[in-house]
């Protein structure tokens, strides 16, 4: 690859396990957690900018950085403003991961002035089902945060989480995103862990998510702009002719190859969605584990997938959703993280 390119290297930084909702299909469990404090994250900071400038250094490749901060609910932290201000200072774009409903003017004020690069705002559908997700009266709290994002000239995305519960209000989605005026507006999959684990049976089906998709990317949004980190998204988007695109993953999964996470309490997990614990940043190296950990080692090894993702011509630019096969497959009694996408539908 020419040294010119840009490689994306994100970290999601879980600041508290807490929350001001309980949504039925949160991956998280709530449990206390030892969080750690400001001067223990702006170590962290230091650490990974180091870690990618060596990177930089030995490879002759630029990294686009950033960092997803979030919880929880990452605005009970009363030192957010703190810790996002070291992010920025050490060169990082930054993401705020939020349920909006803590949003008021001042704190959207001073999170434009401190120069936050985008917030994303959860929401599950039209006011009626997001409560049913989400809880009584949380989408008007949520969309009264989203306006106070964009009145103090924020880049704001709504973010979905498709499942059969409100993957047929994806329109509706569409059209309350285009009347508020946000610019982007996002979705990804129901993983089956943590509470969502109870809605297993709302995942939706192969071809559910293949008709899903063909038709959100089919409408046009004018200045609206569709994203998704789901990896069978590009599916439906592209066509590819038989060629084996070959051993070496370039895109799609992040878990592993393009970003990690860390937990209120320093626990390395690749992905959230993923609690499959790699260290602990606290004491250990985040340098060495990147670069010795088993467990990311596999992710990363196409001869240790199972099923039909092993044997896919597409396994570069895809390998499914990480966390939905290890939760899926979890549910049957095994648990691996190298199983196949249970959702997909590439035949």
């Amino acid at each position: 690859m020419p040294a010119t390119s840009s490689f994306d290297f994100f970290v999601q930084l879980h600041l508290t396990e807490r929350c001001n909702l309980r949504c039925r299909h949160c991956y998280q469990t709530g449990r206390f957690v030892d969080e750690m404090s400001v001067r223990e994250i702006s170590e962290v900071v230091a650490e990974i900018s180091d870690t990618i400038d060596g990177w930089e250094s030995a490879y002759g490749i630029e990294y686009s950085r950033s960092f997803n901060v979030t919880g929880g609910e990452p605005l009970l932290r009363g030192d957010l403003l703190e810790i996002a201000e070291e992010i920025k200072r050490r060169g990082f774009s930054l993401y705020l991961l939020t349920n909006g409903i803590l949003v008021n003017e001042n704190k959207a004020r001073s999170m434009a002035d401190l120069g936050v690069d985008g917030v994303q705002v959860s929401v599950e559908g039209p006011e009626e089902i997001h409560d049913s997700i989400r809880g009584k009266m949380s989408f008007l709290s949520s969309m009264r945060g989203v306006q106070a994002l964009l009145d103090a000239g924020l880049t704001v995305t709504l973010n979905v989480t498709l499942s059969s519960v409100n993957a047929d209000y994806f329109m509706d989605i569409i059209d309350l995103a285009m009347k508020k005026g946000v610019q982007r507006l996002g979705f990804s999959r129901l993983v089956p862990s943590g509470k969502g684990e109870s809605m297993l049976k709302d995942m939706l089906s192969p071809e559910a998510v293949r008709r899903a998709y063909k038709k959100i990317f089919s409408v046009d949004t004018g200045n609206l702009k569709i994203v998704t980190g789901d990896p069978i998204a590009s599916q439906s988007l592209v066509d590819f002719d038989d060629k084996d695109m070959g051993d070496v993953p370039l895109g799609g999964c992040a878990a592993a190859v393009s970003g990690i996470t860390i937990l209120p309490d320093g626990t390395l997990v690749p992905c959230r969605r993923l609690y499959v614990p790699i260290g602990n940043i606290r004491r250990d190296s985040f340098r060495e584990l990147w670069a010795t950990s088993k467990v990311l080692e596999d992710i990363r090894s196409r001869n240790k997938y199972e099923g039909k993702c092993r044997t896919c011509r597409r396994w570069a630019q895809c390998r499914g959703c990480r966390a939905i096969a290890y939760a899926y497959s979890g549910a049957q009694g095994r648990g691996s993280c190298l199983a196949e996408d249970p959702q997909c539908f590439v035949e």
